[in-house]
């Protein structure tokens, strides 16, 4: 069980400093004005200091902290780990986020290894070294070393990432918070001393807040590691959509994962096949792992691969069949009979074949005319809307016919090309209301693919 290290009551900083500009201030400052449980600072050297508007009292160790602490943040010399670990194991700390660096991917295996027998022989379960640990957007456990105005927080949501990169999580989170992408959980593990990303993927399998969990992989480390991972994703993915991004192909990029978290990269066919396997849903790069977890975490499954697309630029259109048909999803021609019906309600010049033209003259009512006139049939799984909001005749009212259309369970993505403040309110609607929406009909592609190919992996599974 790892929720003493992923949501955890109290929490003590090792490490913990009033000096600006550090980690251990970094840390501190996180969770003393977000985490809502307890925070207890670790170091010698303070007693009492005034920070951010209140007294903060320092503890000279974790053996002196009054109550009991669930987990302990490690921001403290490479050298210094395995005493403050001891002292933690001693006090009944269950749970360690290792930040400090200088260990196996420094060729410091041995005292890496150090680390793992005290946290053996005191059952503490440790995250890293190396790492920027975990930030829990629920309760506010955050101990990501960036400062909040450089490295922004995602709101809670249905999403959750593990990663073996920090600068790369925390670069997902910075991404995800301007673009308010609901991203719950992020956990780095770093050098993966002990606690790995399959165990991670099973504590995010039995949390329901999480709808979809997203992994950044560069390469396992122990023997035996492969099989474990593809046993667990195989059962999760039955029930619950794992998208990864697996990075080091080449062999240039292979030597660089090797120095990074001394991890192997292994042959990356090897890894292809793996998640083919295990049904875990691959991306080509993280913001197309990001694109396909945003529609499978809004959006239901859809029964086959016909897709609708129905769109305001003939040119915008003409790409998202090529999108589409590129990556195997059928995009059906209209049958005659109900072509008449529809061209008797559009304007005269509308092209209604598939992709549904309404034209640059168009209005929201064409739009929903066409949705409500072929969605609820079965002769379309799924739709692609392409909305260009720079078309006089379209409003704000739009968003609602789109949300109205959830009625008949097909999945739906809607592509939205601009920057206009009309543009993005248009969007945050849409998005609050469980439609995902993309800048580019390729992206919009591809998340629909996401949602064709999970629904093949559940039938399978």
């Amino acid at each position: 069980m790892l929720s003493k290290l992923l949501d955890p009551e109290s929490v003590a900083v090792a490490g913990a400093s009033p000096k600006q500009g550090s980690v251990g201030y970094v840390i501190l400052e996180n969770l003393v004005n977000r985490f809502r449980k307890k925070v207890f600072p670790i170091n010698p050297k303070y007693d009492e200091v005034e920070l951010w508007g209140r007294v903060i009292k320092f503890y000279k160790s974790i053996s002196e902290v009054p109550d009991p602490v669930d987990v302990v943040v490690i921001a403290t010399p490479a050298p210094t780990v395995p005493k403050v670990l001891e002292e933690a194991g001693i006090k009944g700390v269950k749970a360690a986020v290792i930040i400090s660096s200088g260990f196996s991917e420094a060729g410091n295996a041995e005292l890496e290894n150090w680390v793992k027998a005290v946290a053996k022989q005191y059952g503490v379960r440790v995250l890293g070294p190396n790492c920027i640990g975990v930030y829990n957007a629920y309760s506010g456990f955050d101990t990501v070393f960036l400062p909040a105005e450089r490295a922004g927080r995602p709101p809670p949501g249905p999403l959750a990432l593990i990663s073996q990169s920090g600068a790369v999580a925390a670069a997902i989170m910075d991404w995800a918070a301007r673009r308010r992408l609901g991203l719950g959980f992020l956990v780095n593990y770093g050098n993966k001393a002990d606690v790995t990303e399959t165990e991670l993927l099973e504590a995010f399998a039995a949390d329901d807040r999480v709808k979809v969990i997203t992994i950044y992989i560069e390469g396992f480390k122990y023997p035996g590691e492969a099989r474990q991972f593809l046993e667990t994703a195989k059962k999760i993915a039955a029930k619950k959509p794992v998208v990864a991004y697996k990075a080091g192909r080449g062999g240039a990029a292979q030597r660089a994962v090797k120095s990074h978290t001394a991890a192997m990269a292994g042959s990356y066919e090897m890894y292809h096949g793996l998640f083919q396997q295990a049904g875990v849903i691959e991306a080509s790069s993280v913001r197309e792992m990001f694109d396909m977890a945003k529609a499978l975490a809004m959006q239901p499954t859809p029964r086959g691969r016909r897709t609708l697309v129905l769109t305001d630029s003939g040119g915008m259109g003409i790409q998202a069949v090529d999108a589409l048909e590129a990556l195997g999803l059928e995009v059906p021609e209209i049958p005659e009979s109900v072509a008449k019906e529809l061209k008797r309600e559009l304007l005269p010049f509308a092209a209604v074949s598939n992709p549904v033209d309404v034209t640059g003259s168009t209005t929201d009512e064409h739009y929903k005319i066409v949705l409500d006139a072929l969605l609820p049939t079965a002769l379309f799984d799924m739709a692609l809307v392409i909305t260009l909001m720079q078309v006089p005749g379209l409003t704000k009212n739009l968003a609602d016919y789109l949300i109205d259309v959830k009625k008949y369970g097909k999945p739906i993505v809607v592509v939205n090309f601009g920057g206009s403040e009309l543009v993005q309110r248009f969007e945050e609607v849409l998005e609050d209301n469980g439609i995902p929406v993309f800048p580019t009909p390729d992206r919009a592609a591809k998340a629909l693919w996401a949602l064709y190919k999970y629904g093949e992996i559940r039938k399978k599974l």
